[in-house]
């Protein structure tokens, strides 16, 4: 696949990863209500970076032209470079959104501690780098940062006494990803300076020109290093062991959601794997599909039997990944669109679902959910957010995942034929009876626990607007999804053209 770049007139981008960063620090040295003001500047501010981001990007430049590219080098084979497709552009968007909401939820909490809101600008910088760079060295390395940081919050502002068990295998799972993701990237980076006289590159563009032929060992190497690296942070069954455990104990909502509503490792595959070793990812495709099959009913069931919805939520995250997978995997072109569509819609949806349930907890100081009910009669925007959440992760109509579910199956009955779709779409199914069971016994039901130490108090304001911003979103989106499929339809283009010939397809655009 071949990129070409537009350089940028102002830089863009480098503003979108410095703001928060530079706010990041300087809450380091604020304290108290001027720190959740500042960090509430700086998300606007950022969030409106994203927009104009979005509204300045032109749809109609073809496939593989990147823009608003920005560059310059380091140190040796390490480059600062940046620039953005439309698969780019929406997943900035979704990052500053969901920054947003998480400032909102430390306004619920009531938290006036400088260093939470410190480490989540930084936090917010880093997995926005992630999102524009084009350098495979850069993002591994971004993609470590970010795993020590979430880290740093899951230990300081956990929800269990005993924390360290879990971060243990929080950061044992993680290590392993990104020891893959750096191994894999060296290979790729020796590979290139052996064709090229001894000149080290990890420049997407360059790493695509590789040319890997069918079969070869070292692409097959680097597709396992790598898809085993991002699926460690997917998370992908079977390498999903941290999360149950991180959900429970951990930090309530801000660490997950950073995680898990940013699909970093999907962007990974999309922007790096698939376009760099196209024939290892056709010949290995399968196996990425049995895996993700495999965990749709898995985490599935596990979900149906699980009675803290926490866990309950990490169990669904792995089961919907695995949809998102099946899609990805398919490598065909309404696949891809629904796939990114998918990544989009379930980013809002479990951060939806996460911090209403960090909102429960912060008035019940629970979330078994045989302590829990009757919460609608105290705080009924909050029960109607996770209500909607919940039916965008199963795609009902009016949200984002109906068109984006429907291109997944779609695509993957051209694709794989009957099984896998059915497989898919059961899982889907058993995923609408957990999360509809889980929400009617958090908050319709008559409650199993003692009421008297809740927080009966009428709704916040903060509470209010923030169930508000997820259902307003979710909706607008899933009603208006036009704008965000013209915005992927040319990467989408360039990705399906890669798997057309291996398949037999028509050309991109020719379904």
């Amino acid at each position: 696949m071949t990129f070409t770049e537009i350089p940028s007139q102002t830089p863009l981008l480098g503003m979108l990863q410095l703001l928060p960063l530079i706010t990041g620090l300087i809450l380091v040295k604020v304290r108290g209500e001027a720190a959740v003001t500042l960090g509430s500047i700086g998300a606007l501010a950022q969030m409106l970076l994203a927009v104009m981001l979005y509204i300045r990007f032109d749809t109609q430049q073809p496939a593989g032209v990147m823009q608003f590219a920005e560059s310059f080098p380091i140190v040796g084979a390490f480059h600062y470079h940046a620039a953005v497709d439309g698969i780019g552009v929406l997943f900035v968007l979704l990052t500053s959104l969901i920054s947003l909401l998480s400032i909102v939820f430390i306004l619920v909490r009531r938290l006036h501690e400088s260093s939470i809101l410190a480490v989540m600008m930084v936090i917010q910088a880093i997995i926005t780098s992630q999102f524009v760079t084009v350098d495979l060295l850069w993002f591994t390395l971004m993609s470590a940062l970010e795993v020590l940081l979430i880290a740093y919050i899951t230990k300081r502002w956990p929800t269990f006494h005993d924390i360290q068990p879990t971060l243990a295998r929080y950061l044992q799972f993680m290590a392993v990803g990104i020891a893959l993701l750096v191994f894999g990237t060296l290979v790729l980076g020796w590979n290139y300076a052996d064709a090229n006289d001894g000149r080290w590159s990890f420049s997407l563009y360059e790493l695509a020109q590789l040319g890997f032929e069918p079969g070869s060992v070292v692409a097959t190497l680097v597709f396992f290093a790598l898809f085993y690296g991002l699926g460690v942070r997917i998370p992908l069954f079977p390498l999903h062991g941290w999360l149950p455990s991180f959900m429970h104990h951990g930090n309530v909502a801000v660490a997950p959601i950073y995680l898990l509503g940013l699909k970093v490792g999907i962007y990974g595959l999309l922007r790096f794997v698939m376009p760099i070793v196209p024939h290892a990812v056709w010949e290995w495709h399968t196996i990425a599909v049995i895996f993700a099959s495999t965990g749709v009913f898995y985490a599935a069931f596990l979900a149906m039997r699980e009675r803290n919805l926490r866990r309950l939520l990490a169990f669904a995250v792995v089961s919907h990944t695995g949809i998102l997978t099946i899609g990805l995997f398919s490598l065909h072109h309404m696949a891809f669109q629904g796939a990114i569509l998918l990544a989009l819609n379930f980013g809002l949806a479990i951060s939806g679902l996460i911090l209403m349930t960090g909102m429960v907890w912060q008035r019940t100081r629970t979330t078994n959910l045989d302590k829990l009910g009757g919460l609608f009669d105290y705080i009924p925007v909050v029960g109607l957010a996770f209500l909607v959440a919940g039916l965008a992760v199963v795609g009902m109509p009016g949200t984002p995942g109906f068109d984006a579910v429907h291109f997944v199956l779609e695509g993957s009955i051209k694709r794989f034929g009957a099984l896998v779709t059915v497989a898919a779409a059961l899982g889907n199914l058993v995923a609408a009876g957990f999360l509809l069971r889980s929400f009617q016994r958090a908050f319709l039901a008559q409650s199993g626990g003692n009421t008297s130490r809740w927080d009966t108090s009428p709704v916040h304001p903060e509470e209010t607007l923030m169930a508000g911003i997820v259902i307003t979103v979710t909706v607008v989106a899933g009603f208006y999804s036009a704008p965000w499929l013209e915005l992927i339809e040319q990467p989408v283009n360039g990705l399906s053209s890669l798997f057309a010939a291996m398949s037999g397809d028509a050309p991109a655009g020719g379904h």
